[in-house]
């Protein structure tokens, strides 16, 4: 008889506990990076002076990628006249000079995204406070980037909110 009842009494709090659990409401929220990243103030600065900065690198790209333009074309209109020994001369001072300009062109390249990260290192934790800050006080079980997810409803993109929460944050000012 006691094993019975504790079977039933068993039975009874495992129905409990799983009905509680299936009829609870886990509250998903979706935000897009990329986006609040680009439309806060701060990313928006940050995307400025990024721009101002490729700008200033272009200038010098583009200068060398005419030079090297220009050492081709004398390259092949002197090809025919010259002797042999002129044109491996010509030749060999173009390709130093094709190999500096990939060589700047890589550079440029690589700052530029060595700043990108380093803004994105100083502005995705704050985005990630103001995104901590709107799920704890909404009661959200989990806020997703929805970079990564392939649906979901557009009614639970807190996009909008976290830049402007982000925004009127003392610390982005």
């Amino acid at each position: 008889m006691k094993k019975n009842t504790c079977l039933i009494v068993g039975m009874v709090l495992l129905i409990f506990v799983w009905t509680n659990t299936c009829f609870a409401a886990d509250k998903i929220g979706f935000v897009n990076l990329r986006e609040v990243f680009q439309n806060s103030t701060a990313g928006k600065k940050a995307g400025e002076e990024l721009k101002k900065l490729a700008d200033k690198k272009q200038e010098g790209i583009k200068t060398m990628e005419n030079e090297v333009k220009k050492m081709k074309d004398e390259l092949e209109k002197q090809s025919s006249v010259m002797t042999a020994s002129a044109r491996s001369d010509k030749e060999a001072a173009y390709q130093r000079k094709l190999r500096d300009y990939q060589i700047l062109v890589d550079d440029a390249n690589k700052e530029l995204q060595k700043h990108d990260q380093e803004y994105a290192a100083k502005i995705v934790p704050e985005i990630a406070k103001v995104i901590r800050s709107i799920g704890e006080k909404e009661k959200y079980t989990v806020i997703l980037d929805n970079t990564q997810v392939l649906y979901y409803d557009k009614a639970n993109d807190i996009s909008k909110r976290v830049i402007d929460d982000y925004n009127k944050a003392p610390s982005t000012k």
